[in-house]
């Protein structure tokens, strides 16, 4: 009963003995083992003297060990709130309170202290309240019972409230159900919790091994990878140097494969090998010899390529051989007799490409037309006289002046960087100077050989490419060419007359000789030097031939005033005669301007000669018959006054004529020439 309830949790504060049974109903324990059927003993079940859930929650170690709603209970109530008591008077009809206060003595006298044998099911309270039916009179058979008004109402107010207070009693039971299933839930999550909370310290645990394993595994690798690098290789680069094709990475296979071999050599530090060392190298030898075997068919192949029909050798070599250089290095390493022999069928090679080029090419320049110079045009002759010319002679008067230099001069100034190509030269019409297809000729040959040179330098390894083999390879490459140069020159300059030609010749040798130097290049020096010891002696020669016309033209002047009209045709010179028939003209003589063209070529393709070469002497010889010549012709004004003062004049004309024309000529040579004339001029001005 839910009165009983009230009753037992208000004895705290009244005089009523908790151990009086108010009840005529046999007593019940107050105990809190028996329990609703069904329900836990929880802390918001019905029962105040319990609290079973501090049976299913941990506790806390500090907390107490009486339950916080039983502390609450004990306590009195706030002010504001009402009396527990007198809330349960003012329901049952009469001050609880008033009543409580009364000895207990008094209405345990009145009760029976023992159990009756017989208890009645249906017990009929009279319309009495309960504590009126526990405390008042006892009915006397046949008497009426005499209720109060107040009590009968609070019956039927109890009455009415009943299904009230039922559906109270279930929702207080469903709370019950929901706070276990809340409880349980908690309970759950607080195990599942723990049991993270555990996982989580167990993989953190974890974490920290693993970290630990991982620094120790990174230091122990980091000194163990090298070693591990050194002892193995891929199966990519053996199938790679084995099977794949010799390109690029190819060569970066052969280079991981080279500094495997160097690897497994013993070092001093480390004269003992290790046992995986020991089984890697037969292995690295066998993969050695196949790529050795690889890389002489690849260069045998590249080899035969250049002799194929119109071939670009310089893309070959580019493509073939210096892009794989490194190959030949490797196999200069590992067969040193076999890079020789291949280096000696390169060279073989390319001599026989070489000697066919060139051939072609000489043949090519040999059908320029050149300004012939086979009948002899000397200084001391007259060119308005026709001369009759042998029959084997095909050549015709030369249409230039070979006595100036002109724009011939720009020859060796202007830098030429491309020669003649063969079918220009077989196609061209118009006549040459004889130094263009010299110079066509020799510009390919230093090319092409500077070319070599340096290819071999870069292509071939240490071993192969010193100074004493490289020259031995370009020059046996060369030699053929190198004949057919000489050739070529010889047939140029044979039965030429062509002094200034033959001397921009010389000029060009010493130039190509300056470009090989510059270049550091050795390997034409002996071709080049072979070249102008050709040259120089034909230049004198020539010069000799030149100097002869003029002293022949000086012996045939006559040696007395007067003389026959023949010679004075012959000199070229305008003059009028007296009454002897005496030449008169004091104007320059054909011939001066004529050797003043030619000795201005000559000064200046020697404006940075030295002096001790043999053109000092062939000008020096020049210069004396030209001024013979002059003295000679000046003879013939007369002795008297007036052809003394002609000849001064006659003389002074033409050595101002020569100084005029030498005056912008630079160089040593130059300068002594004009102060040779500026003294004869001095000796013979009348002005």
């Amino acid at each position: 009963m839910w009165l009983d309830r009230f009753s037992t949790s208000a004895t705290p504060a009244s005089s009523v003995p908790q151990s009086r049974n108010l009840s005529p109903a046999p007593r019940r324990s107050l105990s809190v083992t028996p329990q609703r059927p069904g329900l836990n003993p929880r802390s918001t079940s019905l029962s105040l003297l319990s609290n079973s859930s501090s049976q299913n929650l941990p506790l806390n170690p500090r907390q107490s060990q009486r339950s916080g709603l039983r502390n609450q209970i004990e306590e009195p109530p706030p002010s504001d709130i009402e009396s527990p008591l007198t809330l349960v008077g003012r329901l049952l009809g009469f001050d609880l309170a008033e009543e409580a206060g009364k000895p207990v003595a008094e209405h345990e006298s009145e009760l029976p202290t023992e159990r009756p044998d017989e208890v009645d099911e249906e017990i009929d309270f009279g319309g009495r309240s309960l504590y009126d039916f526990a405390y008042g009179d006892i009915e006397v058979p046949g008497g009426a019972l005499d209720v109060p008004e107040y009590s009968r109402q609070s019956v039927e107010e109890y009455e009415r409230s009943r299904d009230r207070f039922e559906e109270l009693h279930k929702s207080i039971a469903s709370c019950d159900d929901v706070l276990k299933s809340v409880e349980n839930y908690l309970t759950s999550f607080q195990n599942d919790l723990s049991a993270v909370s555990a996982e989580i310290e167990t993989l953190q645990s974890r974490s920290t091994t693993l970290n630990a394993r991982l620094e120790t595994r990174k230091k122990v690798e980091k000194r163990l990878a090298p070693v591990v690098e050194k002892i193995t290789i891929s199966p990519s680069i053996v199938r790679k140097i084995v099977d794949g094709q010799i390109d690029d990475t190819w060569v970066k296979a052969l280079e991981e494969l080279k500094s495997k071999l160097d690897d497994s050599q013993p070092q001093k530090s480390d004269s003992h090998m290790h046992n995986a060392q020991k089984d890697l190298k037969p292995l690295l030898e066998d993969l050695a010899t196949v790529a050795v075997e690889r890389i002489r068919d690849h260069f045998s192949n590249s080899i035969k390529a250049l002799r194929s029909p119109n071939i670009n050798a310089q893309m070959v070599q580019e493509r073939d051989f210096l892009r794989k250089s490194s190959l030949f290095r490797f196999l200069a390493v590992r067969e040193p007799q076999l890079a020789s022999d291949m280096a000696q069928a390169y060279t073989n090679t390319m001599r026989w490409y070489y000697t066919t080029l060139f051939t072609r090419y000489h043949q090519a320049l040999l059908r320029l037309k050149i300004h012939s110079n086979v009948r002899p045009d000397m200084l001391g002759e007259d060119p308005s006289v026709p001369r009759n010319t042998s029959k084997s002679t095909t050549s015709t008067y030369p249409s230039h002046d070979s006595f100036t230099l002109a724009r011939r001069l720009d020859t060796i100034r202007v830098p030429t960087t491309s020669a003649l190509s063969a079918s220009t030269a077989e196609d061209a019409k118009a006549p040459t100077n004889v130094e263009t297809p010299f110079l066509s000729f020799n510009l390919a040959l230093l090319d092409n050989a500077s070319f070599e040179y340096g290819f071999l330098s870069s292509f071939l390894p240490t071993t192969l490419s010193s100074h004493s083999n490289l020259s031995q390879y370009t020059n046996s490459m060369f030699n053929s060419v190198f004949e057919t140069g000489y050739l070529l020159t010889r047939s140029l300059v044979a039965e030429s007359y062509d002094a200034l030609g033959i001397l921009l010749m010389i000029r060009l040798s010493q130039h190509f000789a300056f470009i090989l130097q510059r270049r550091k290049i050795p390997t034409l020096d002996t071709y080049v030097n072979g070249t102008s010891m050709m040259l120089w002696p034909r230049f004198q020669s020539v010069m000799d031939a030149h100097c002869d016309s003029l002293k022949k033209l000086t012996a045939s002047l006559p040696s007395r005033p007067g003389g026959n009209t023949a010679l004075a045709s012959l000199t070229g010179a305008s003059s009028t005669s007296n009454a002897q028939g005496n030449s008169v003209s004091t104007a320059p003589h054909p011939i001066t301007q004529r050797f003043a063209n030619f000795l201005h070529g000559l000064l200046a393709l020697s404006s940075e000669a030295r002096e001790d070469e043999p053109i000092t002497t062939s000008l020096t010889r020049l210069r004396g018959e030209f001024e013979s010549f002059l003295s000679r012709k000046g003879a013939s004004f007369g002795a008297g006054e007036k052809g003394k003062r002609e000849r001064q004049r006659f003389l002074a004309n033409n050595y101002s004529l020569v100084l005029t024309i030498l005056g912008d000529v630079k160089g040593k040579l130059a300068d002594n020439c004009r102060e040779r004339f500026n003294e004869s001029l001095s000796s013979h001005d009348t002005a």
